[in-house]
């Protein structure tokens, strides 16, 4: 990590970034090698503030590994910066017979079982959170592990090489590092073993004779190419949606824990238990879901679940999402008092970092939302009484609104270069009851 820091600085210093103004764009949803990306948390600081984000935050699956660096990422760019991580959570209900059992509720692969994020964790907390995380991997490592072999016996039949799971997967992880293997990687081990046997030239009617996989007319002309820098992406997602579904093995509940237990502990901890909406998908704007039925014909009832089990914000991707679908969803965040945090998923050197959207008019509170976080987090760290949601805050009888305005005045307020000793004035400042430094 310290060398990525000191080399960062050092690009920092040859080529100073433009000046922050805090209305600019942000993204808090990005993922990094910690669970799969091609990013370093350093490397994907520094991609985000090329893009001209102002504000950025690591989210990776099952861990918290990336967060120091990438909090000394953002402060070395003069950017906002947070980080926190995403689970997957039973909504099932004792004894798997709740009202959300049997619905596919934000997750394409488990019905009963719905993705959520944590965000906003404490740079003191950030021990505990990984105390709580590390059993979470151990299951999942388990899970992958049998799936190898049952995609190893479908790789044996149709000719090509099987994947190594200790060599090809846990090794090309940082799993020994708190990071988590995701299916992600056993796809990236297969998609070697598949091309190093097909060549590019006939990968897919290879693809299509052995395996039964048929690209798109899109994906064809990705992965045909000889120049496509992002071919093994291509391809990791193309098995995704067309290999993995054969030999997927359904987590259970020691993996993705009940959500109320989840809910229980981030709120222990100073951090905000966000539930992370999908909606349905007709054509996916950002290509990574087929159209498929989720959420959206149940949603109040889930988001009075929401409400029942603790949850204080909401996590949506403008860009995947129509303006109905969203206007809902913000109607009833307005309802439920939950928080609005955006940001899109980055795990693919395809994706851009970049999410306009949050600039237009119906989205800019979500420029606020992010500077809040960004302040929640360095309060926190400083003083757990000064989490948003805090009881023990001083602004805790204040609208939700109200104190989301004070918060993203105090992120903005934040010197960026040393966000953590800044945090102290911005404290005396709200301890004596004004919004702003």
């Amino acid at each position: 990590m310290e060398e990525r820091i000191e080399a960062l600085k050092a690009e920092v210093k040859a080529k100073p970034p433009a000046r922050i103004t805090g209305a600019g764009e942000v993204n808090n949803h990005i993922h990094t090698m910690y669970s799969f990306s091609p990013y370093t948390p350093a490397m994907a600081a520094l991609m985000a503030r090329r893009a001209g984000l102002e504000a950025a935050g690591s989210v990776d699956h099952d861990s918290i590994a990336a967060a120091r660096e990438m909090t000394a990422a953002c402060a070395a760019l003069g950017m906002g910066g947070c980080s926190g991580f995403e689970i997957r959570v039973s909504f099932k209900g004792p004894p798997g017979k709740g009202p959300f059992a049997d619905r596919k509720i934000n997750n394409p692969d488990s019905p009963g079982v719905a993705y959520m994020t944590v965000q906003g964790v404490p740079a003191s907390a950030a021990s505990k959170a990984d105390a709580f995380l590390k059993p979470i991997r151990g299951e999942r490592l388990k899970r992958t592990a049998a799936m190898t072999e049952k995609a190893n016996a479908l790789l044996r039949e149709a000719g090509f090489d099987p994947v190594n799971f200790e060599k090809d997967v846990v090794d090309a992880s940082l799993y020994p590092e708190g990071g988590e293997i995701t299916e992600r990687h056993l796809m990236a081990a297969a998609a070697a073993k598949i091309s190093d046997k097909l060549g590019r030239d006939v990968l897919c009617e290879g693809l299509k004779k052995k395996l039964g996989i048929e690209a798109g007319a899109k994906q064809e002309k990705y992965l045909s190419d000889p120049e496509n820098p992002h071919y093994l992406y291509d391809l990791l997602g193309l098995l995704k949606t067309g290999f993995l579904p054969r030999f997927f093995i359904q987590p259970d509940e020691a993996e993705c824990i009940p959500a109320k237990q989840a809910v229980d502990f981030a709120l222990s901890i100073g951090a905000i238990p966000s539930y992370a909406y999908l909606g349905d998908v007709g054509e996916s704007p950002t290509g990574d879901k087929k159209a498929e039925k989720f959420e959206d014909d149940f949603i109040e009832e889930l988001f009075a679940e929401l409400a029942r089990l603790g949850y204080k914000a909401v996590t949506y991707m403008p860009p995947r999402n129509s303006i109905a679908q969203l206007r809902k969803v913000r109607r009833l965040c307005a309802k439920g008092g939950f928080m609005e945090i955006s940001g899109v998923d980055i795990n693919s050197s395809r994706q851009s970092f970049n999410c306009p959207e949050v600039l237009e008019d119906e989205f800019r509170h979500l420029i606020d939302t992010t500077w809040a976080l960004v302040a929640h987090e360095r309060l926190a760290s400083a003083d757990p009484a000064f989490g948003i949601f805090s009881p023990a805050n001083p602004l805790a009888r204040e609208k939700l609104s109200e104190r989301i305005a004070a918060y993203a005045a105090a992120g903005k307020a934040l010197d960026p270069g040393n966000p953590g000793e800044s945090s102290f004035l911005v404290i005396e400042n709200l301890r004596k009851g004004r919004y702003t430094p």
